[in-house]
């Protein structure tokens, strides 16, 4: 396993940190799953485990909390808020009132009483980055988390988010986690200049691209119920975006077995040489699936490789440019961008 510092933080974290979206209802992830893989990722040299409130509201932060029992002080823990909790219209969002409420609930459900990393799940545009920041900023003063991060932001309210920070002289993000794959290249544009210009950690999501590039998707091959019943829209072949990834996978399969790779090694090698990011979330659903994402911990992709791979997806290009989550509100709602 490699380790990077997080940031300007001093954290050393595994290059691969194990994200527990699937864990409870939404990838159907037993308890006695689940703890199998925090225990197999321990023992492979993971030290930073992810997890959020909303993922299965609030199961995923259980069973995490049950798993890491006992040995809290060996793991950087992180978790996120802002997606909303149920119906209520103020459990959601960047206040401080709902902040402090769901940090609370999040510390009960893993049982623990500080986490290492705090992250606002997604921008709240109806919220001020002072308003944030300052709830954040006490949140860390009471030893309730000890660093805190954006995740999914667009690269100018990163930009923005610091200058607040500075403005108001209130504590900043020292980390962003943005969607990251070789079909999804994007933040390569505009987002990991801007998280390398101030320093941040960066922990990058969907690295396998919601499993495009797990080789669970290939020509020919039977897409597997679940992945369709979730995401159908993601995996529809008349869909000339998912034309184009199944190509490009195609080509990335070839490119792997010449160098003597997984499909998944050369993924997670990708997105791991950029030099800013830290470390890529693998979120298996099954044991299997994470002994096979662990064979990537310390792959190195040569020069030619990552050329090869840039002649088949081209740097700082989205594949599917309609699945970005950090676009910008007025590209998506006509009424923002007219008088």
């Amino acid at each position: 396993m490699q380790y990077r510092t997080l940031g300007r933080t001093g954290v050393q974290v595994s290059s691969l940190v194990l994200g527990a979206m699937n864990f409870g209802p939404i990838g159907r992830t037993t308890q006695d799953e689940a703890t199998a893989m925090v225990d197999t990722a321990l023992e492979a040299g993971i030290n930073l485990i992810d997890t959020a409130d909303m993922y299965g509201q609030g199961v995923s932060e259980e069973m995490v909390g049950k798993a890491i029992a006992g040995r809290r002080d060996d793991i950087v823990l992180a978790t996120k808020a802002g997606i909303p909790m149920g119906q209520e219209r103020n459990h959601r969002g960047g206040s401080r009132r709902w902040l402090v409420t769901a940090l609370d609930d999040s510390l009960r459900r893993l049982g623990v009483d500080h986490v290492d990393l705090y992250q606002i799940h997604r921008w709240d545009p109806a919220t001020s980055d002072e308003e944030t920041l300052s709830a954040l900023t006490d949140l860390q003063r009471a030893g309730k988390i000890r660093y805190f991060g954006s995740s999914t932001f667009p690269a100018y309210r990163i930009v923005q988010a610091q200058w607040a920070a500075r403005e108001y002289h209130l504590g900043r993000y020292v980390t962003e986690q943005p969607s990251y794959s070789i079909l999804q290249r994007g933040v390569e544009a505009h987002v990991l200049p801007a998280t390398e210009q101030y320093g941040l950690g960066v922990l990058v999501w969907s690295p396998l691209a919601s499993g495009w590039l797990s080789g669970a998707v290939r020509a020919g091959r039977e897409i597997s119920t679940h992945r369709s019943a979730v995401l159908p829209e993601r995996f529809d072949l008349t869909r000339p975006a998912n034309r184009a990834r199944l190509d490009a996978v195609e080509r990335l399969a070839t490119l792997a077995d010449e160098a003597g790779l997984t499909l998944i090694q050369l993924a997670l090698g990708f997105v791991t040489a950029h030099p800013g990011v830290t470390s890529a979330i693998i979120g298996p659903r099954t044991p299997d699936h994470l002994r096979s994402q662990l064979a990537a911990a310390d792959t190195v992709l040569t020069a030619d490789v990552l050329d090869a791979i840039d002649a088949i997806v081209a740097p700082g290009v989205d594949l599917a440019p309609d699945e970005k989550v950090d676009t910008p509100p007025a590209l998506l709602d006509a009424s923002l961008r007219r008088r």
